[in-house]
């Protein structure tokens, strides 16, 4: 049976990703990666370290730390060989909690990390929300300090200053659950067992008609005059603090940035809760402000238990995660994205098929010099190659002749300008230089 016999009987694969997943062609991992080594340069100048971990985690992490609706709807399972129950991770913060309890008497604290990793989560696609995703990690272990929330926020700004945004272009919106604990509970005079339901009410609030909010309050037993005190109290924005006891709000740290020079970091919102179920304080999202993508595009918060799942020890830790989906899409509102880099700065062509060996040691020569220098692997006609290299975004064409290899020169083109010289060999990095900086 031949080859199209066979292919004609044997439907071919589908092309296209999983759903939810995606392919990232060269160009696009080239803006990919631009973005990512701008954000790690950033987050290496103030000290982080990077690190990384397993994608495999026992399920129990999750389930006991991430929270119904990623633990129960979005966790991606399986049961190994062993009869081990294992999650591909839906996000990383437990594993690094893991990792810092596991390592904890090696630890010099507070520890500052950051991490790069591919997570995925079982959700419906759309647009902001994929089912796998990258999300750069940071986060500082083991200090209970309110600069860590300074500093937090401040790394927060220099990383999408780092990308070209403008404080104009988003707003960093924090809160803090021990804040809302005792709103809800001293101020509003809501049962503790109803507090984390209201929690997922207020999660909604900025999204949902009042009708709905008010029919969720009531199912879940609050009164019309409750939901009527939550209102106003929302409503008053940093004026909520002056409500609650002032042990409560002394006890803060987001109370205290609110109240010192630190204050233009943030802007305080007292519905912001975030969904994950081990934060336990400070929490905040990074909002954009173009009505063109009116969305969080990540966020963060105080986990100060995290590690009691794995260790007896408390070590605090306050961090967040950026995803490249709701990222790259906050760049594109904002004309912030970078263009892909071209394969090629310099393309190195012998005339002829016995100059190739020449041409490989010169391109060789312009590689070390720091050049990303290619030798054309098919013979074409000297005008084709000109236009491929131009086509591909090269920025110098290095042609070697017969009679110039002679005399030890080379014909040094510069594409983007139409001109070209004529050179010593050993002069051939300093032309391309020039070129390259002009």
């Amino acid at each position: 049976m031949t080859t199209t016999q066979i292919a004609a009987r044997q439907p071919y694969l589908p092309t296209a990703p999983y759903r939810g997943t995606r392919d990232f062609l060269p160009d696009e991992m080239s803006v990919r990666e631009q973005v990512f080594g701008t954000l790690h340069r950033c987050l290496e100048q103030f000290g982080y370290q990077r690190y990384d971990g397993p994608l495999l985690e026992a399920a129990e992490v999750y389930e006991a730390k991430s929270g119904q609706e990623i633990a129960g709807q979005e966790l991606y399972s399986l049961v190994d060989r062993g009869g081990r129950r294992l999650a591909i991770r839906p996000e990383m913060t437990p594993s690094a909690a893991r990792m810092i309890a596991g390592h904890a008497s090696e630890l010099q604290f507070p520890v500052r990390w950051y991490c790069n990793v591919n997570c995925h989560r079982y959700e419906r696609p759309q647009r902001g929300r994929t089912r796998e995703h990258w999300q750069v990690n940071v986060d500082i272990f083991g200090s209970d300090s309110p600069h860590c929330e300074v500093e937090i926020f401040e790394v927060v700004h220099a990383m999408l200053a780092s990308l070209g945004a403008s404080r104009d272009d988003y707003r960093v919106r924090v809160n803090d659950r021990t804040l809302l604990d005792s709103l809800l509970a001293d101020v509003i005079g809501v049962h503790a067992d109803k507090v984390r339901p209201v929690f997922s009410i207020l999660d909604r609030w900025a999204k949902y008609p009042r009708a709905d909010l008010l029919a969720a309050a009531v199912e879940i037993g609050l009164s019309d005059r409750q939901f009527g005190r939550l209102e106003d109290a929302l409503a008053a924005g940093d004026g909520v603090l002056s409500m609650l006891p002032a042990e409560v709000v002394e006890r803060s740290a987001v109370a205290s940035l609110l109240a010192g020079p630190d204050r233009d970091l943030v802007t305080f919102n007292p519905v912001i809760v975030r969904g994950l179920a081990y934060y336990t304080s400070t929490v905040f999202e990074v909002y954009d402000t173009d009505p063109a993508n009116p969305r969080a595009l990540f966020g963060g918060g105080r986990y100060d238990d995290l590690t009691s799942l794995f260790s007896a020890q408390r070590i605090p830790g306050i961090g967040f995660a950026m995803g490249d989906v709701t990222l790259m899409d906050f760049l594109g509102t904002h004309a912030l994205l970078p263009s892909p880099e071209a394969s090629s700065q310099v393309v190195v062509l012998p005339l002829d098929a016995g100059l190739q060996a020449s041409a490989r040691a010169i391109a060789g020569r312009l590689r070390a010099a720091g050049y990303r220098t290619t030798v054309p692997l098919e013979p074409r006609k000297l005008g084709s190659e000109l236009k491929r290299a131009a086509q591909s975004g090269a920025a110098v064409a290095v042609i070697i002749g017969s009679q110039e290899r002679e005399r030890a020169e080379l014909t040094v083109r510069d594409l983007r300008r139409n001109a070209q010289f004529t050179v010593a060999e050993d002069d051939a990095g300093a032309a391309v230089a020039r070129i390259l900086s002009a």
